[in-house]
Formats: structure tokens, C-alpha cells, sequence
């Protein structure tokens, strides 16, 4: 894939551990940015035409100027800043490592600066809206018994739905109520299973032979036997959120994630546990949550102060 750029994508995938969606997005953005330099303005293609590839001749053309002008044209275009951002870390993240390994004489990005992004807070479900959520799978059903293991699992760990969706069968550790899950640039972590996610894995366990006979080892698979997908998992949460919460319709696995961290930490668990068990390398991608929980400060000033 993408033979002109071999040295760097082996560099994406076995250092820096990027996955394939990753990957492809930053080869996508390198495309954009050369056709940029060769042509003076990006185009916009139709999903049957093909973008000539990045290539280094084609980086070569570069200087600090054209790649601010390049930001400043992807905002032009009705990008937004954290699209333009993610732009610019693909195309630092290329001169940075051609420089390193001679290939390129210099670096135009690296004095560039990247759009201020707005942080802004997560929706986070309230403890009756996941409750509701994650007991709509009712029934015997294979199916809905899986469904309702899958949706304690996301809402007991706070996991990605990439991750819930990569973990296998030797990942979970019923006795200490641990899966192992593989995160972002496939770092690994433990996550704990609360209780009713134990409950909900074994029976959904004593039924999962009755979705065909898997000759693989992922833990969550389709109606077919297959392995459950990332888009999969999307589609079934988007289903008991039709049904439940018809109001939520933005509420996605992602919501889960931040309504574990929100409700970890509005009962009074410590930051940096709640880092760890998201998988942060920074403490503050983590920050973020104790803005959601101001309702919770609100409530405890009002109850605890004199003057309140």
C-alpha cells in the first residue's frame, strides 16, 4: 500500500503502532497536501476517482510558508481546525522522519502552528439513561443475551468499541474479573469487570456456541458466528438507543466511555485511576471529565457549606 511512502508507513505501523484507520488517514492527508503543492489548491474528488500519491519528490516541493498557506486553505474549504490539525500532524509526522533518516535535507512544518481546537465536553448518559440502556436487550435469545453482555462490557470498563470488538476469549479473566483489551498503537492494559458485565459474559458464554461455531477466539461475534465488527458494535448500541432512548439519538459507544469516566469520577475516584483505566497517555485528555461533573461539585457545595 501506498508504495511511494513504503519506509514511512512501515515506520506508522511498527513504531508507532498506528492502526489501519489511522494509517490510511494520514497517507490520505500527505496525498492532499502534495496535490496542494503540485496544483495550488486541493480538489475535491468523487469516491470513484483516485488522488495521485504523495510521493517525496512531491514533499520535497515544500517550505514553511506553502504549508501554512495549506492549513490555512483546508480551513478555507469548510475544514474544520481539528480536521486541519490532524492534517498537519500527518505531514510533521512525515518531514520529521524523512529528515531523520536523510532522505529529506529539512523541515518546513516544524515551525508551523496548528489551529487552536475547542475542547468540548462529552455527553455523558445519566445513571436511569444507561441503566435503561443497558438492560433493553430482554429475552432468551442468543442475540439479545450477547447484546446485553456487550453493553455492561462498555459501560463496566469504559472501553473503545475497537477494543471491545478485538477482545478474545483468553483475554477474559473470569476469576479476577480483568479482560486484557489492546488499545490505542496497540498498547495493552487491564481493564475490571464490574460485577453485573461478569454476570451478563457468562450467559451470554452459554449461548454463543448457538451463533454458529466460530473458528476464531474474539469474545463478541455476529449472527453468523463471525467476529463482531467496530461498526457492528456502533450499529447495536444505535439500536437499544432507538428504542430507549429515542431523544439521545447521538449517544454512540464513545458515550458510554465518557459516561464511565463521569460517573467514576463523580464518586470520588482518583484521576489517575480513571487515566489508566481509559488508556490516556496524558492526564489531560483525562482533565476533561471533571468538567462534566460540576452538577456533582454543585450538589456537594449546596449540601456540605454554611452559606451555601
Amino acid at each position: 500500500m501506498h508504495a511511494a511512502l513504503t519506509e514511512f508507513v512501515v515506520y506508522l505501523e511498527t513504531e508507532r503502532g498506528f492502526s489501519a484507520h489511522t494509517l490510511r488517514a494520514y497517507l490520505a492527508d500527505l496525498d492532499q497536501f502534495c496535490d496542494y503543492l503540485v496544483n495550488g489548491e486541493v480538489a475535491f474528488l468523487r469516491e470513484t476517482e483516485e488522488r495521485p500519491p504523495a510521493t517525496l519528490d512531491s514533499l520535497a516541493l515544500a517550505d514553511r510558508k506553502k504549508v501554512r498557506s495549506f492549513v490555512a486553505h483546508v480551513r478555507s474549504r469548510g475544514g474544520s481546525p481539528r480536521t486541519a490539525a490532524r492534517k498537519l500532524a500527518a505531514i510533521r509526522a512525515a518531514f520529521k522522519f524523512y529528515v531523520r533518516i536523510e532522505r529529506l535535507s529539512s523541515d518546513p512544518a516544524s515551525g508551523v502552528s496548528a489551529p487552536k481546537l475547542s475542547r468540548d465536553l462529552p455527553d455523558a448518559l445519566s445513571i436511569p439513561e444507561v441503566t435503561l440502556l443497558v438492560e433493553a436487550p430482554a429475552g432468551s435469545e442468543p442475540l439479545g443475551i450477547r447484546d446485553r453482555a456487550l453493553l455492561e462490557t462498555l459501560y463496566s470498563t469504559g472501553i473503545r468499541a475497537a477494543e471491545l470488538a478485538g477482545i478474545s476469549l483468553t483475554d477474559v479473566d473470569r476469576i479476577s474479573g480483568t479482560a486484557k483489551v489492546l488499545g490505542k498503537r496497540r498498547k495493552e492494559r487491564i481493564v475490571h469487570l464490574g460485577s453485573h458485565a461478569l454476570e451478563a459474559i457468562e450467559s451470554y458464554l452459554q449461548v454463543r456456541s448457538e451463533l454458529g461455531l466460530p473458528k476464531h477466539d474474539r469474545l463478541f461475534v455476529n449472527a453468523r458466528g463471525g467476529p463482531l465488527t467496530t461498526r457492528s458494535v456502533q450499529r447495536i448500541v444505535e439500536k437499544y438507543v432507538r428504542e430507549v432512548l429515542p431523544g439521545k439519538q447521538k449517544v454512540s459507544p464513545h458515550t458510554l466511555r465518557h459516561t464511565f469516566a463521569t460517573h467514576m469520577l463523580n464518586a470520588g475516584a482518583d484521576l489517575r485511576v480513571v487515566q489508566e483505566m481509559l488508556g490516556h497517555e496524558s492526564l489531560s485528555s483525562t482533565q476533561i471529565y471533571t468538567h462534566v461533573g460540576i452538577d456533582r461539585l454543585k450538589e456537594v457545595h449546596r449540601s456540605a457549606h454554611p452559606h451555601a
